[in-house]
């Protein structure tokens, strides 16, 4: 078996081309090869496909992805990865979009077999899943063809027959004149054939309804809003081709973070003391590394933490041990790199960037106040007197 191209290769691109370069390039090749203008030719049929599974991977954002970072292997690793056509009438069917601007419709149209609709369906996933990259499962239901009568709407024993108003043809003519217009059969309703005995599951309609169980791989550093793109897992029509399975993604977010594209955002609280002294203090991160430990356990920071709010407990979850400078101010920022979250392209991993706060007490011990005031004095500050100092304030209450 001939080794696959590189689709950027395949269609004569560079890697950075945008989506209007990506589809005028297919188009020229779809063009060129399209089947109505080679006809019988096996070499441009093939070239034809190669082309439309090279436009299918690197017209979806997420697929495209994969693949820069996979190449051809992404096809094993999931993620609604299928590239690749069964004939020429799924080739025709996915892009008719663009079939019918350049044929006008007809062969392009589909070959005038009816495409299935599309169906959506949403799936919720973590910050960390969405890290690391995660297979999930989703159930569907949708419409295919009736099992009993395989689609054709005729009991068992029984098939269609011909429409005897139009013979076949699913249209009538009527003369006005000299004039001879086509209207749709009344009777057979276009379709050309008639059911006399209607299949019993689906009263006629050779549609049913089928429930399935999907494995959905998911990319890393995939984003909230995102949609997968799963080909052919939409609803099949009698006779027809298959439409599109779409996946909307939901990432819920983290209390610990904020989340900018591929870069994570967190606070750290310290006191006075560790911003004019320097220290060394936990952050949370999203994923442990060697030297990572998880919260919990007792420090300044997390007294900190807990003294702006409420008491509670840093949330739990994997921190790792940074340095803070003396004289950091607050509002300043300490980056992590390479703590973030991976690109979904492939390119690098973001950093997690720490806002440093200063916590500032609401009450003083005698002591605490006596120490305060005398590094004020000290530094040649001019205070509050001492009847008007926190630690006065705090004993009236």
């Amino acid at each position: 078996m001939a080794e696959k191209r590189d689709y950027y290769e395949v269609l004569g691109i560079s890697r950075d081309a945008d989506a209007g370069a990506l589809k005028a390039a297919y188009r020229g090749l779809a063009m060129r090869f399209h089947p109505d203008r080679n006809p019988d030719d096996g070499d441009a049929e093939a070239k034809f496909k190669e082309a439309a599974e090279a436009y299918q991977v690197l017209s979806n954002a997420e697929q495209r992805a994969r693949y820069d970072r996979y190449g051809h292997q992404a096809a094993q690793s999931g993620g609604g990865f299928h590239p690749g056509f069964s004939d020429l009438g799924d080739v025709f069917g996915a892009f008719s979009d663009i079939f019918g601007d350049m044929f006008g419709g007809g062969r392009g149209g589909g070959r005038g077999q009816a495409r299935g609709a599309d169906i959506e369906t949403h799936l919720t996933i973590t910050l960390l899943e969405a890290a690391a990259g995660v297979t999930k499962e989703v159930r569907v239901r949708r419409h295919t063809p009736c099992v009993t009568c395989s689609g054709s709407g005729a009991a068992p024993g029984t098939s269609p027959e011909t429409c005897r108003q139009c013979g076949g043809r699913g249209q009538v003519l009527h003369s006005q004149g000299f004039l001879r217009i086509a209207t749709t059969c009344p009777i057979c309703r276009g379709e050309g054939k008639v059911v006399r005995k209607p299949c019993p599951t689906c009263e006629g309609s050779g549609v049913g309804t089928t429930d399935e169980n999907l494995q959905v791989g998911i990319p890393a550093g995939v984003e909230d809003g995102a949609t997968l793109r799963l080909v052919g897992r939409g609803e099949t029509p009698p006779g027809g081709r298959p439409g599109n399975l779409y996946v909307a993604l939901r990432v819920q977010g983290d209390p610990r973070f904020e989340r900018d594209g591929a870069d994570l955002h967190t606070e750290i609280s310290i006191t006075f003391p560790q911003a004019a002294l320097g220290d060394r203090v936990k952050v949370p991160v999203l994923t442990a590394q060697p030297g990572d430990v998880e919260s919990g356990e007792a420090g300044a920071e997390g007294a900190a933490f807990a003294a702006t709010n409420g008491g509670k407990d840093a949330p739990p979850g994997p921190q790792t041990e940074i340095e803070i400078p003396a004289g950091t101010q607050p509002g300043e920022t300490i980056i992590l790199r390479g703590r973030g979250l991976p690109r979904v392209d492939g390119r690098g991993t973001g950093n997690l960037v720490a806002h440093v706060k200063l916590v500032v007490p609401s009450t003083l011990s005698a002591e605490e106040d006596q120490h305060l005031r005398a590094y004020a004095a000290a530094g040649g500050q001019r205070v509050n007197s001492e009847r008007g100092g926190f630690f006065k304030r705090k004993k009236k209450k």
